[in-house]
């Protein structure tokens, strides 16, 4: 679903990605861990285009992506994302955050839109929110509506920001309970998180980013056990 060859990408003088390489098969949740600066938020905002990178090649779904002559909103229609900060439209009530994009980009009738909304809400344990605003919910509550507003797009891959890190501890747990459920239905992913239990219990591969570059990856139960590389053993001891 996804292939990354040899992927750069600079801020200036300062170089965030510096030949990444990675694979992600269908169906398979990959966790990407690391030290804040190690550039794991920019891969993930790179396989969204959010950001364009420099070098290297991005494949979606066996496709060659070239940011210059793919429609990108196309792309970006089949990849969903999750923000750490939720990025809610904060005067549009919940129901209305959810129907948005499938009403004004895919072109989807409202009540067709609306009915796949409340499912969503459903689905995240929120449909008696439908008609709240977000500054009336708390920060589960608005990752929950972030989560089936991505989903009402019906993508084929989610990709997942920090999404519990601007929560406070008591509320982490249903948002991850909401991802679980996404990996057990069969959705691709690739989370950036700190969640290490997320990581073991869930994940089908964890890969560990230092300095630009994935250092070392594998099955969860290897990785956390038998860490190879002594800078994994460092930054797993300073964390567990």
């Amino acid at each position: 679903m996804i292939q990354v060859r040899n992927l750069v990408k600079s801020f200036g003088p300062l170089t965030v990605l510096k030949g990444v390489d990675l694979d992600v098969g269908e169906k398979e949740v990959v966790v990407l861990i690391g030290a804040s600066g190690s550039g794991k938020s920019t891969l993930l905002r790179c396989l969204n285009f959010l950001e364009m990178y420099d070098q290297g090649e991005i494949r979606l779904m066996g496709e060659p992506i070239n940011p210059q002559k793919t429609d990108l909103n196309q792309v970006r229609s089949e990849v969903g994302m999750v923000f750490q900060h939720f990025n809610l439209f904060p005067h549009k009530t919940v129901l209305e955050n959810v129907t948005e994009a499938p009403v004004f980009v895919k072109k989807q009738k409202r009540e067709v839109a609306k009915e796949l909304a409340m499912n969503l809400l459903e689905n995240v344990g929120l449909q008696d929110k439908a008609q709240h605003y977000p500054d009336m919910l708390s920060g589960g509550q608005k990752q929950r509506v972030a989560i089936a507003r991505s989903l009402a797009m019906e993508p084929r891959i989610m990709l997942f920001d920090e999404p519990t890190s601007a929560l406070d501890p008591e509320l982490v747990g249903e948002v991850l309970v909401v991802m679980k459920q996404l990996a057990q239905e069969g959705m691709t992913m690739v989370v950036v998180t700190h969640e290490m239990g997320f990581a073991r219990e869930v994940s089908n591969r964890v890969a560990f980013m230092h300095n630009g570059q994935i250092l070392e990856q594998g099955d969860p139960k290897t990785f956390f056990d038998r860490p190879e590389h002594e800078r994994t053993k460092q930054f797993l001891n300073s964390i567990l």
